[in-house]
């Protein structure tokens, strides 16, 4: 159901989808449908998220820590109305990157013709030169070109807040490629991971809170990583 008016600061996401957002989705999906049969050369078409992946990440990203929210591939910004949706019930902002030309400006259209640009902010240039920047990472979705992947997962897990969430598009129907990735990922013990059969399957990763050796003052210290990271005991 969608709604005329604009709401801010509401707990609904899907309940009460504003007029402007909706329309501009059931635009894109109209847009990605007549691309995967028209002809349309595969780096101009879409190949945007279904709807129900849609509700996934956002429904996700509003459970996700505080903690700023990225996007890592734009294209025409479908996903990322639903990630705005999830930012506005929680009162926060997404941050997405777009390296392509064209489809930044679709984008831009599409945040504008959902009027969602106070929780939207579009970066037109490769994620991969600013997410060294970006630090306390709550919600990170990646639906990017698949060979940049396992980079972008190394960028963004070491800056994850505790409990913070990673979601990579395309899990099970790119999964040769992604492989190498995939076991990566299953396999890192700074998060718990596993691959959700929605959509082109969903890889989900939790960062985990680890508690570490450190020398202190001469002495021996765990100290938890983690918001609570001031918090040391310390040993004889």
């Amino acid at each position: 159901m969608a709604r005329a008016a604009m709401q801010t600061n509401t707990n609904f996401m899907f309940h009460d989808i504003p007029q402007p957002v909706f329309d501009r989705m059931r635009d894109l999906e109209r847009m990605d449908r007549r691309d995967r049969t028209d002809g349309t050369p595969r780096m101009k078409r879409l190949r945007q998220i279904s709807p129900e992946v849609g509700r996934f990440i956002a429904w996700l990203s509003a459970s996700a820590p505080e903690g700023r929210c990225l996007e890592i591939g734009t294209s025409a910004g479908y996903s990322t109305l639903w990630l705005a949706l999830a930012c506005r019930a929680v009162g926060r902002k997404v941050t997405t990157f777009e390296v392509l030309d064209e489809k930044a400006a679709l984008a831009r259209e599409t945040f504008a013709a959902a009027r969602v640009a106070e929780v939207v902010e579009l970066v037109h240039g490769d994620a991969l030169n600013h997410l060294p920047e970006c630090q306390d990472i709550g919600f990170c979705f990646l639906d990017a070109e698949k060979e940049i992947y396992e980079r972008c997962y190394e960028a963004v897990v070491p800056h994850l807040v505790p409990g913070g969430i990673l979601v990579a598009d395309n899990a099970i129907n790119h999964e040769a490629i992604l492989r190498p990735m995939l076991d990566r990922a299953l396999r890192d013990e700074r998060v718990d991971a596993l691959i959700v059969p929605i959509g082109n399957g969903e890889l989900i990763c939790r960062k985990v809170q680890r508690v570490v050796e450190a020398d202190q003052a001469g002495g021996t210290a765990k100290r938890l990583i983690g918001k609570n990271a001031e918090l040391f005991q310390r040993l004889a």
